[in-house]
């Protein structure tokens, strides 16, 4: 694996000519499709002394050619704060490198959070539903969180985000009824939604609730938790008991709950769903394993631990996974399960890695030849080059397994799993 994660990053050498994405728009401020993704991986490849530095350098100028988006138009995954996130994990281990242009990003980005904040504390304090986008993890809060945790775990930023996602934890009163904190009235591509003529509650970690629980139980991890911290860390976990759907195979948990569902209090039937980082039990099953870790939880821990075994061996959910990337495909589930078993109680460590060289074989294929794998995963057309869907997110998942290490760098810390 080691060897294809090389001979990715070499057909990946160099920027070529930009790519395109839908209708045309430039990739390049886009951390999930763009130069600030692919930077991660020669980053990451440098930082474990793998690969030379020029290769990251080359690829942060080709993003920085042209000024950054920031404010309003700006997010996580977009504009100057993907940018800072691949800066940053640069400047951890590229002695003195990029540190001026990270000052200026952490202070725009601290203007932007201030912003934000200001917006959703006025819309709680009106009985308001939030947007999607105001705390997610790929558009909003919790992405800002992610960002402001590593840089600074005790800072200012970083506490007013965790007040402020304490706070979503609380129910809002909306025509009557009683709902979640992080209750939307739209769909969840964040748009109004037919399907879901009265909102809905997102799980996911990429759009839900998911990526708050997260962030929250990190950020306990870490020695900052603000007040009521654990209090809204059990109110996150009450909903995911309450929505926990068994079977044979083990636990899974929807990604979304329809008003229609909330009312009769269970879950409509559903076809199989892949167990992804973005949506589903992967994500899930680590957001819940940190949470019970930072609450001392140990039966919670094991619980959240064997729902990821069981779903990572699951073939009904392993047939439903298509792709091979970061988000929802075979590299993610192999990268959430390496991070989970670095946590992981002695009696379920070993069985997460033991799910993982199966994951991988999809991606890897056993006795292939590298080069030819890594031209087959660079050539694929939909999923492109990029981080969150296409191959230098794949070369990066495969680096622990091959390495039997975690990351060097802080590459992952945008998808709130470390």
């Amino acid at each position: 694996m080691l060897k294809v994660t090389g001979a990715i990053a070499h057909l990946l050498a160099r920027p070529g000519v930009e790519r395109p994405g839908p209708n045309g728009a430039s990739l390049r401020q886009h951390l999930a499709y763009g130069p600030t993704g692919i930077a991660l991986l020669h980053i990451e490849r440098a930082a474990s002394g793998l690969g030379p530095w020029q290769r990251a350098h080359d690829w942060l100028a080709a993003a920085t050619r042209a000024p950054f988006t920031a404010g309003p138009d700006s997010h996580p995954f977009y504009g100057a704060p993907a940018l800072a996130h691949a800066m940053a994990c640069a400047a951890d281990h590229a002695s003195g490198a990029y540190q001026r242009t990270l000052t200026l990003l952490d202070r725009q980005l601290a203007v932007d959070v201030r912003r934000r904040l200001d917006a959703a504390h006025r819309r709680i304090d009106a009985g308001q539903l939030p947007d999607l986008a105001e705390f997610d993890t790929i558009r909003g809060l919790a992405g800002y969180g992610a960002y402001f945790l590593r840089r600074a775990p005790s800072g200012e930023e970083t506490r007013a985000i965790l007040d402020y996602c304490v706070r979503l934890t609380e129910p809002i009163t909306h025509n009557g009824e009683v709902l979640p904190g992080w209750w939307t009235l739209t769909g969840p591509s964040g748009l109004p939604d037919s399907d879901f003529p009265d909102g809905h509650g997102n799980t996911g970690m990429a759009h839900g609730i998911g990526g708050v629980l997260a962030l929250l139980a990190l950020a306990a991890r870490s020695g900052a938790p603000v007040d009521q911290h654990h209090q809204a860390l059990r109110t996150i976990l009450a909903w995911l008991d309450r929505w926990q759907d068994g079977n044979a195979r083990g636990p899974i948990w929807p990604y979304w709950v329809t008003r229609d569902e909330l009312r009769t209090g269970h879950p409509a039937p559903s076809p199989p769903r892949r167990p992804s980082w973005c949506y589903g039990a992967a994500g899930l099953a680590r957001a819940q394993q940190l949470a019970a870790i930072a609450l001392g939880d140990t039966d919670r821990q094991l619980s959240a631990e064997n729902a990821l075994v069981a779903a990572l061996t699951d073939t009904v959910q392993l047939h439903a996974t298509t792709g091979n990337g970061l988000c929802h495909g075979f590299a993610g589930l192999a990268h959430v399960a390496a991070r989970t078993a670095d946590d992981a109680h002695p009696s379920t460590a070993g069985q997460l890695r033991a799910a993982i060289p199966a994951l991988l074989t999809l991606p890897c294929p056993p006795g292939a030849d590298p080069d030819e794998t890594a031209i087959e995963i660079a050539d694929d057309k939909d999923a492109g080059p990029g981080f969150l869907d296409g191959a230098a997110g794949i070369a990066l998942a495969l680096m622990a397994p091959a390495t039997q290490a975690p990351p060097r760098t802080s590459w992952d810390a945008c998808l709130l799993i470390a």
